[in-house]
């Protein structure tokens, strides 16, 4: 699918920025798993450069909380890791992909504990658990429900340890520079130099996920899916992009913000409740609490709707407190903080947007379609998750993928090249929209219209006030990052809203209730989008 928004090529004036131009190998955008580990890597033969758009802990990664999933009990097997990821996927998963990260999944693992990542261990053994989706306990976790939290602190100590790695704070990447298909670099804007231009013989997109798009999410304030709109603007193939994973489980309470509450609680036990007390859950699926999570999110919707009501509840209170203060400390710090007793009280919970399977298309070296760019992570799409992401495979995914990127082969730096494409914008006579209300408006309409059920006008009915609002943002020159930001979200809304569009059935995440069944004869394939020159 080809595409031709109105959208510029560039976002700034790349010819004002005559100065403060620096070079190196690598250039990674984003210090979350797959950044880092990239990074790490890459630093054994060349110097890299991180850069991210806030402080280094505000990642994805830094608030993942149910863990990483690889085989290290004697009782599982890569097989079955991989059969689960298969059947998971929704038959849109590459085999070949799939087999390469669960049979690295071990190796890396350790590799983290020589770095110093305390996992939590049982009789002197990496403890594991439970999630949805998975046949056998082989989810690792550390410190309780901060194992993301641990990895990232551990990459980067790593990081700042290697001499050739430099890491850039609150730099935000606004867009690549190309020329004849191959990424030379990038144009950015730091929050006490300005605007700058970093050449790099190898870009490694790492920049994560993309959940701000929607009103109700668990990702940080910095998943505004920049990765995907530069890569997009560059000429960059995006794939799979209706394929936007719910959390099942986030805290509900009104005028507070979402926390997410994993769900590794319904591994170890927990059970779904609606407002009346009633236990659901084997109504939609035999698996119960243990289904995938694109099922349980359509549950709880749906009960949601037949009891009309908010939310519905998460209980525990037959957990030993004791124990769940010491396994789960976040979840318990959060539910205490809202004063709930969680031996006593139920936990209200909805779904929200978490996880952004499609993204940046790759092949298994991590390459995308412009030569000396590539995708890690969440922004990435390498055919391991297919149309659902089993849980806890996007660790893994992120230190596998990571350490592939890291592998690119150094090419001379191109530090006197000048962008082709010439920045050209005509005077807007179009009256300016508040930032602010466009973006809540936004973020609104991809809940509403583009969330967990979809159909075909209410689809329609986003992409023309996506292209509504383009038209008075996407001809604008902004001078900060929360105008990029908008104008970001507004080119990836778009895009999946079509792509949800195009996918007329139900396939993973993606469900159509105007089209409910999976259709193998017309769409077990991917969805390619690809900006029109």
């Amino acid at each position: 699918m080809t595409d031709s928004p109105d959208f510029r090529r560039y976002l700034v004036d790349i010819d004002s920025v005559s100065t403060h131009q620096v070079s190196t190998d690598y250039l990674v955008l984003g210090a979350g798993i797959a950044g880092l580990r990239a990074a790490i890597e890459a630093a054994q033969n060349a110097m890299v450069c991180v850069v991210t758009k806030g402080a280094v802990e505000d990642s994805n990664t830094w608030n993942a909380q149910g863990g990483i999933a690889s085989v290290l009990d004697k009782g599982d097997s890569f097989e079955s890791h991989i059969a689960d990821t298969l059947r998971t996927g929704c038959g849109l998963c590459d085999d070949k992909v799939v087999d390469l990260v669960v049979r690295q999944g071990p190796q890396l693992i350790r590799q983290l504990i020589d770095w110093g990542c305390a996992f939590d261990l049982t009789d002197g053994l990496i403890a594991t658990t439970l999630e949805g989706g998975h046949s056998h306990p082989r989810i690792a976790h550390a410190h309780g429900d901060e194992t993301g939290k641990i990895i990232a602190q551990t990459l980067i100590a790593k990081a700042r340890e290697q001499r050739k790695v430099k890491i850039i704070e609150n730099f935000f990447t606004i867009d690549l520079l190309t020329e004849n298909n191959k990424c030379l670099g990038v144009i950015g804007w730091h929050r006490e130099k300005g605007l700058r231009i970093i050449w790099a013989s190898n870009v490694i997109l790492a920049t994560g996920g993309a959940g701000q798009l929607y009103r109700e999410t668990t990702n940080p304030s910095c998943a505004t899916a920049d990765g995907l709109a530069i890569a997009y603007r560059a000429g960059a193939v995006l794939q799979d992009l209706e394929f936007v994973q719910f959390h099942p489980t986030t805290l509900y309470i009104a005028g507070a913000s979402r926390a997410l509450i994993t769900e590794t609680l319904r591994g170890e036990g927990a059970v779904l409740r609606d407002i009346k007390g009633r236990a659901f859950m084997k109504d939609y699926n035999p698996a119960a609490e243990l289904a995938p999570r694109d099922i349980v999110s359509r549950a709880i919707l749906q009960q949601m709707l037949k009891t009309k009501s908010t939310h519905v509840y998460l209980d525990i209170r037959h957990f030993d407190k004791q124990h769940f203060a010491k396994r789960f400390p976040v979840i318990n710090e959060l539910c205490e903080s809202f004063d709930i007793d969680v031996s006593k009280d139920l936990i209200p919970v909805r779904p929200s947007a978490h996880y952004m399977v499609g993204g940046v298309k790759t092949d298994g070296l991590a390459k995308t379609g412009l030569e000396n760019l590539y995708a890690a992570g969440e922004v990435s799409s390498t055919g391991l998750h297919g149309a659902n992401r089993l849980g806890s495979n996007s660790l893994l995914e992120g230190l596998v993928f990571g350490k592939i990127a890291g592998h690119a082969e150094v090419r001379p730096k191109n530090l006197a090249r000048q962008p082709v494409i010439k920045y050209e914008i005509p005077h807007s006579h179009r009256s300016p929209l508040d930032i602010s209300d466009v973006r809540n408006s936004l973020r609104a309409v991809m809940w509403r219209n583009v969330g967990i059920n979809r159909k075909a006008a209410d689809l329609r009915q986003a992409i023309d006030q996506v292209r509504f609002w383009q038209r008075y943002v996407m001809d604008k020159q902004f001078d900060n990052p929360q105008g990029w930001e908008l104008q970001n979200m507004l080119t990836v809304c778009l895009l999946i809203a079509r792509s949800a569009l195009s996918r007329k059935e139900s396939r993973g995440v993606h469900f159509r209730s105007d089209h409910p069944d999976t259709d193998d004869v017309h769409f077990k394939k991917h969805t390619e989008i690809k900006r029109e020159d």
